[in-house]
């Protein structure tokens, strides 16, 4: 998998050192465990704030546009352990090019997200080009829409931010451990405790260690996960707080199916378990991630807040894999053969280094302005990102088959080059929130950033470097109807920033910064809530720009391509959520209706097209309710429908749409003072097979098939 990059050198996690986290801290909880008492905390997710809202601690019931949050106890009941994991739990969210082992790579409202852009950790960026371990994360957040006004530059989807886990207000100890289908077994402590005569120390760990067996053939590999978290309360209103992170995963990645010429195979005649990774010489896709951060919250009165927030991530990556990649004696480079063959590459592109540093001073607070109260914000974000690497295997080894049984030789020369890139941002923001009258908010947002950024070849080639100022405003309006109901209204842009390609053929402009590609979306909606019932229903419409490249295009003849806008890509939606709960159980349900069109093109062929790979119709369904025999026992079940998906451009192929059934149980017992809980669940419970999607990814057309039928189980043990 051909991925573009880099940083400093990343610290391996050996599973010894989770082991022997693991024994002290059970040493020691298990010394308090009679003290300890079992805290049990509930709370409604439209009355929580969310940090990628960008306004504080506004509950997600009173925004002006979208978000999803995904409790981690929702995400156990799931068996959720990936970022992946996510397009089960909400329909605005899609697979993007998912492969086992891999890269999680999503779409919203259709777009897909840009993993170099579009990740936040505690609101702050990262880069997403690696397996980002959810095992010490409270929470995951999902922005939808235009991200303008909490990212510099990002896809026009939305943003992902992980919320890390603090340590809590009461000290607990709870033990894990995990088991599924074909093996893959997980362990794993969550640890908090306070310190200090008024518990001003707060100190929470969490360590996990996993051996992986999936369903996939020829992928076993192993995670493990060291993360400590620490707090200072200072005094009344100093809060200082530090934590990092070190997690590894080793894993074998999955390349896709593809056409077979010009046909769509068989997905009930596919094996979902067929690896075509499977040579002798494959070597397992290695990430080594490395994440700290240092955070000073400061109460200057009843009204005013500053905080200083720094975070460094640092990156280590061997990708490798035996990419299954085109047909040239049918010379077909975006498919496979029509007898089931295909071009196999050694692919190796070890020791990337991808480092990230990002600095937010903000300051929040209220004040009145006449009769208007206002809600204030401002921002300045400084980051930096780098990527290394060496030079890549990218090598003809021989054919493959769709069956897995060919075997070539390795060829691990380094006769490829990669890419290093480096950015510098400075961001300022600055938003308010304006109480007009009892019923009545306005909304205003401004984010003007300003960027440099370059690039070269390993060898020196193709040089770039360019910088840019930015601004993207955002406005909202709110209306209470009643204090269940509200109304709202809201407009926001983004923006992208690229270069033309730095290649012959695009002659003297070859390097050059292009005009910033500005989307704009426009959204209105309801949202309400009540002890029974949490809903919302809202439109929403996308406009992006689209750059294409007109002419003969051969580097054979410089200056014959030319780079230039032709249109927009439109996506214009409904969407709807509902949390209904009732006595001992409860709906959450969530739809999506998509009309996702290419408009607007010089090209009238391209106009009205579909984009490849985007589900117009999807339905998330999850129902648990309570068994009253059976004190503690709770069932689950869910419901994933996707539309059909176009797999080509010209829109001539399309893979059906499926739907997936999962079931499961939740139990919860006494032990002493100790509290269990119990899961065990189905996913695709009647075994479906279909084609899961259709990622049209470095210029070739793949197929990835739904998992097949997979139990699991796990139990906490709440000290």
């Amino acid at each position: 998998m051909p991925t573009f990059l880099s940083s400093r050198p990343a610290l391996a996690l050996r599973p010894s050192l989770v082991s022997s986290a693991l024994a002290l801290l059970l040493g020691s909880s298990l010394a308090q465990a009679q003290s300890l008492p079992t805290v049990s905390v509930s709370g409604r997710t439209a009355e929580m704030p969310a940090q990628v809202g960008g306004f504080g601690e506004t509950p997600v019931a009173k925004l002006p546009l979208q978000i999803s949050l995904f409790s981690q106890e929702r995400l156990l009941d799931a068996g959720i352990s990936a970022l992946s994991g996510l397009t089960a739990l909400d329909a605005s969210l899609g697979d993007a090019y998912n492969a086992a082992g891999y890269i999680s790579y999503l779409k919203i409202r259709g777009y897909d997200l840009d993993n170099r852009f579009n990740y936040r950790r505690d609101g702050l960026p990262i880069n997403g080009e690696t397996m980002l371990d959810l095992g010490n994360k409270s929470s995951i957040e999902v922005l939808k829409g235009s991200s303008g006004i909490q990212a510099g530059t990002s896809s026009p989807g939305g943003l992902v931010n992980l919320v890390v886990k603090r340590p809590t207000a009461q000290a607990h100890t709870i033990l894990s451990g995990g088991f599924s289908e074909r093996g893959t077994f997980e362990a794993a402590i969550d640890w908090s405790q306070r310190f200090g005569g008024s518990g001003e120390f707060g100190l929470r760990v969490n360590a996990a260690a996993a051996d992986l067996h999936p369903q996939l053939r020829d992928a076993t590999g192993t995670r493990q996960l060291l993360a400590v978290a620490g707090e200072w309360r200072v005094q009344p209103g100093t809060l200082l707080e530090a934590e990092f992170e070190l997690n590894r995963h080793s894993q074998p990645s999955q390349p896709g199916m593809s056409l077979l010429g010009n046909k769509l195979p068989d997905a009930k005649a596919f094996d979902p378990r067929t690896n075509l990774n499977n040579q002798t010489w494959t070597l397992p896709v290695e990430f080594d991630n490395q994440h700290a951060s240092l955070r000073l919250q400061q109460r200057l009165n009843a009204d005013w807040q500053a905080q200083a927030h720094l975070a460094v991530q640092r990156l280590k990556t061997d990708d490798r894999l035996a990419y299954a990649y085109g047909c040239d004696k049918e010379g077909n480079y975006d498919r496979y053969c029509r007898d089931g063959t295909y071009d196999m590459f050694d692919f190796r592109s070890e020791n990337e280094r991808r480092n990230s540093e990002a600095l937010d001073l903000s300051l929040s607070g209220r004040f009145d302005t006449g009769p208007l109260r206002h809600q204030l914000s401002t921002g300045f974000l400084i980051s930096h990102y780098k990527s290394r690497a060496q030079a890549q295997a990218y090598n003809g080894v021989g054919p493959g088959r769709i069956d897995g049984s060919a075997v070539n030789p390795a060829d691990p020369s380094l006769t490829d080059q990669n890419t290093l890139r480096d950015e510098r941002s400075r961001e300022f923001s600055l938003r308010d929130t304006v109480q007009l009258s009892a019923e009545l908010q306005a909304w205003a947002g401004l984010r003007h950033t300003q960027l440099n950024r370059s690039s070269v070849r390993t060898n020196g080639s193709r040089p770039t470097d360019y910088s840019q100022s930015l601004s993207t405003p955002w406005l909202g309006l709110s209306y209470a109807i009643n204090p269940q109901l509200m109304a709202y209204a809201s407009w926001g842009e983004g923006v992208e920033s690229e270069v033309t390609p730095n290649r012959k053929r695009y002659g003297d402009a070859a390097g050059r910064a292009l005009p910033a590609l500005k989307s704009r979306q426009s959204e209105i909606g309801l949202k309400a809530g009540s002890k029974a019932v949490d809903w919302s229903i809202n439109a929403f419409q996308i406009n992006r720009p689209v750059w294409d490249d007109f002419g003969d295009c051969s580097d054979s003849t410089p200056g014959s391509c030319v780079r230039r806008p032709d249109g927009i890509a439109r996506h214009q939606g409904l969407e709807a959520q509902a949390d209904l709960k009732w006595s001992g159980g409860g709906l959450l349900a969530s739809a999506m209706k998509l009309k996702a069109r290419r408009a607007d093109s010089s090209v009238a062929d391209i106009n009205g097209l579909k984009p490849v790979n985007v589900a117009e119709n999807s339905l998330r369904l999850q129902v648990r309710q309570d068994v009253p025999a059976l004190a503690g026992l709770q069932l689950n079940a869910g419901l994933v429908f996707e539309g059909p998906r176009a797999v080509l451009r010209d829109n001539s192929l399309n893979i059906p749409g499926w739907t997936r059934l999962n079931a499961g149980a939740r139990f919860e017992q006494s032990w002493g003072r100790q509290l269990l809980i119990w899961r065990v669940g189905v996913d695709n419970i009647a075994n479906k097979r279909a084609w899961k999607e259709s990622p049209f990814q470095f210029d070739h057309v793949y197929l990835y098939p739904l998992a097949p039928r997979t139990f699991r189980t796990s139990l906490e043990i709440h000290l």
